[in-house]
């Protein structure tokens, strides 16, 4: 059983969710998607851990499935299928707005709509829809022009609560102006904690929103489970990525092995300590591991519940200091700013 809890902001102040929520993405978007089986039963088992009256938060998209399709959605129909009676124990948020099939940005009225429709269509009623999140902001769009089309949906009951994915602090204060933010999601890690993410995670805090921070495992580095490239299959996504290449990977995983000594000291995983490292940023942080696994899932989840000494938070700040991450968070050729719209 986990005990530790955290709220929504704006008009989901009341929701009650787990500090550490349940990322769905590694279960279809692989070359060999889980069975059903597996992916059900680490998610039943989160549910259970909860505390009366908590959600678990869980994190999908409408492109999470090979070919950007929607077999992340229609496995969670699947699921609640299976356990009606879990529908209401769990808060859905879901991304879209990238045109069917790929990962590029439509922020049109028209687009917005086809994506909330399509999401509707694959849940099959089985799940209401909680929060849609735009994944990425079109540039051709003012976020003022995203307030209204998702607004509109709210207001016509297609979705309870907006999102927003990837934005910087300045965009959130606009939107937050004129629509009612309940989430923003970032990556946060030990490995991602650059000036604008602080800016953003500080906003959301005065803007009483929560922040829904992705990777917080560093896309597995801060396991301990990855002890150089070679651990990585050649169809591994993460093998494209700068922080993963030969000439940043083994000073990166200098800081993971530094980690480690202190997560053994405490009597926890490496994975424990990283996310209870993100979720002491804030009350508002909520961090989001994914897992198809049971034991992964749970160990996940129990993670809320670590407690950081003000010790333990200056020598992992000295870590930091020490061993800054080499490489960009994805590809050298694309900053930052570039990719998620810091502007």
């Amino acid at each position: 059983m986990v005990h530790n809890t955290a709220k929504l902001g704006a008009a989901a102040s009341d929701v009650v969710v787990a500090k550490v929520a349940h990322g769905l993405m590694s279960m279809t978007l692989r070359p060999t998607p889980v069975t059903d089986e597996e992916a059900f039963a680490a998610i039943k088992a989160g549910i259970d851990a909860l505390p009366v009256g908590a959600k678990l938060f869980l994190n999908s998209a409408e492109f999470y499935g090979q070919g950007f399709s929607t077999a992340n959605l229609e496995l969670v129909a699947r699921f609640f299928e299976k356990y009606p009676d879990y529908a209401d124990r769990t808060f859905l948020s879901v991304k879209g707005g990238t045109l069917p099939g790929q990962l590029v940005s439509d922020g049109s009225r028209e687009n917005l709509r086809r994506s909330v429709d399509a999401i509707l269509k694959a849940l099959r009623g089985t799940k209401r829809l909680d929060l849609f999140e735009p994944a990425r902001r079109d540039s051709n769009y003012e976020i003022e022009q995203y307030a209204e089309s998702l607004n509109e949906m709210v207001k016509e009951g297609k979705f309870d609560y907006i999102g927003l994915s990837e934005v910087n602090a300045e965009t959130v204060r606009r939107a937050h102006k004129v629509m009612p933010v309940a989430a923003v999601e970032i990556e946060v890690s030990l490995q991602a904690y650059e000036e604008q993410t602080k800016d953003v995670i500080a906003t959301c805090k005065e803007l009483s929103i929560a922040v829904i921070a992705y990777s917080p495992l560093g896309l597995g580095l801060l396991t301990g489970h990855i002890k150089s490239r070679l651990d990585i299959d050649e169809s591994d996504y993460r093998r494209l990525f700068s922080r993963f290449q030969d000439e940043n990977i083994g000073h990166n995983l200098q800081l993971v092995d530094a980690l480690a000594s202190i997560a053994t000291r405490k009597g926890i995983t490496l994975a424990q300590l990283s996310i209870a490292w993100v979720g002491a940023l804030g009350d508002h942080i909520i961090p989001l591991p994914g897992s198809s696994n049971v034991k992964r899932a749970l160990e996940n989840l129990v993670a809320g519940d670590v407690e950081l000494s003000a010790e333990d938070l200056a020598e992992i700040a000295q870590l930091l200091e020490k061993y800054p991450r080499k490489g960009a968070r994805y590809r050298d050729s694309i900053s930052d700013k570039q990719l998620l719209l810091w502007n």
